[in-house]
């Protein structure tokens, strides 16, 4: 009957269609269920602890300390990987917010270096202290002795607490690796047998003792140093410098005398004197002229204070004897624009730096005069900043003078941008005044502020 053979093939179609989705799935399932397995057996693999240790070192150096220790719980494998790391860097960070005893704190940091001393196998390539506490003198310097074998590239001590000043060990001044030293607090000695850091690039010395014979004889035997930064030195009273490589130089001292010499490729110069200046021994000789004018590539000079006042010893010339050409940022700090010799150094600086873009002039608060009287500067009447774009003054007493240093660059700077004055706790200069003014450059803008 046709019907009832119609119906027979329908359901004879059926059950392939289900018999051959039956097959296809259980094909699948044969295929897919050894995938998964193979999956899960590497997704269980420890693909870290089996990386190449410079691997792990890489990640571990790139987060806090605090954090590489707590690796240590992982597992055994981890216990003491932390203790192996290339680079140590102890801070404010590596302790709880409630760990403020200094005395403690440094009980903790003991721990960690009795931890390193003990498991360390490898290089130490940078130690960085720079925690709020109170080293004990012994264990900083076996800690220090430990580096120095370690082949230690970058050692910084930043400011602790400290009763009094350490001896550092002489061995530092051995590492032929050293590139970076920064030390706070301690009493510098050089052995008998120093030659030099021949890999040193950049020194910086906080609260230092050093006599100014051990602080020559450093500088002069690092043949690659690039910067040098001295804060607050004691027992030296002459700063004498000799180094053909060097490019920064910050000093915030109380150095009675400043000589630079054969530095040919500074650029960048900072100096503060915390000490009125001496002029026993100083002869005949210009101190401006003598000091600045040997700095034939200087790029951005901050001379502040007391250094101004030092720089104005005896005859300070109109014009250095050779013009400073790459001189870019003049910035002069609590400037004492009441000294007519510290107007005489700015006015020779200025009539000597052809290439000037930036002038900041900041004023002492002690002053209550100015003898800023640009009309008898005869070095100006033919001076033009024809590079100058920025011009900032901040604590302007708003007198005639003033004024007349404020007209006298705005006619003489064809392309200023930008010149910003600021008085403090006084009355800015009037806009009918500035207005009077006639600038050089068409696009400048006059910014007068009262702070």
């Amino acid at each position: 009957m046709p019907p009832p053979r119609i119906f027979f093939i329908e359901e004879l179609t059926s059950v392939k269609i289900r018999s051959s989705e039956e097959s296809v799935e259980k094909k699948v399932r044969t295929v897919v269920q050894p995938g998964m397995a193979e999956m899960k057996r590497h997704t269980n693999i420890d693909r870290i602890s089996n990386l190449p240790w410079d691997v792990l070192d890489t990640i571990l150096v790139h987060i806090p300390l605090k954090e590489a220790v707590r690796t240590s719980i992982l597992s055994s494998k981890w216990r003491y990987k932390w203790t192996g790391l290339s680079r140590f860097n102890i801070d404010d960070k590596c302790f709880p917010s409630y760990l403020s005893d200094k005395v403690l704190r440094w009980k903790v940091i003991l721990k960690i270096i009795h931890q390193v001393q003990s498991n360390h196998g490898g290089p130490v390539e940078k130690f960085r202290l720079a925690a709020y506490c109170m080293p004990n003198h012994c264990d900083l310097d076996q800690w220090i002795w430990f580096l120095t074998d370690k082949g230690i590239k970058e050692l910084i001590l930043k400011e602790f607490d400290s009763i009094k000043r350490f001896k550092l060990p002489s061995e530092v001044f051995s590492c032929p690796q050293l590139s970076c030293l920064e030390l706070y607090g301690c009493i510098i000695m050089l052995s008998p047998t120093f030659r030099g850091l021949n890999s040193l690039i950049s020194l910086n010395l906080s609260h230092i003792y050093i006599s100014s014979d051990t602080l020559e004889n450093l500088i002069v035997n690092c043949p690659v140093l690039e910067r040098l930064t001295l804060i607050n030195i004691d027992h030296s009273t002459v700063f004498r410098i000799s180094n053909l490589n060097l490019k920064y130089l910050k000093i915030d001292s109380k150095f009675e005398d400043i000589c630079l010499k054969n530095v040919p490729l500074l650029s960048t110069v900072d100096i503060r004197l915390r000490v009125n200046p001496q002029h026993s021994d100083q002869g005949k000789a210009c101190n401006l002229a003598r000091v600045i004018g040997c700095l034939y590539s200087i790029n951005k000079l901050i001379l502040s204070s007391n250094f101004l006042e030092f720089l104005a010893y005896n005859d300070v010339p109109e014009r250095l004897p050779a013009m400073l050409n790459h001189l870019l940022t003049l910035d002069l700090r609590d400037a004492r624009l009441d000294s007519p010799k510290v107007v005489k150094v700015l006015l020779s600086i200025l009539c000597s730096s052809p290439s000037l873009e930036e002038l900041i002039i900041s004023v002492s608060p002690l002053c209550r005069f100015s003898f800023l009287d640009f009309q008898r500067a005869h070095c100006l009447v033919d001076l033009y900043f024809n590079k100058l774009k920025v011009v900032k003054i901040r604590g302007l007493l708003s007198t005639n003078p003033e004024c007349e240093f404020i007209k006298f660059i705005l006619a003489h700077s064809p392309v200023l941008e930008t010149i910003t004055i600021v008085t403090y706790g006084r009355e800015i200069i009037p806009n009918s005044v500035l207005l009077q003014f006639e600038p050089a450059s068409e696009h400048v803008k006059v910014i007068s502020l009262r702070s």
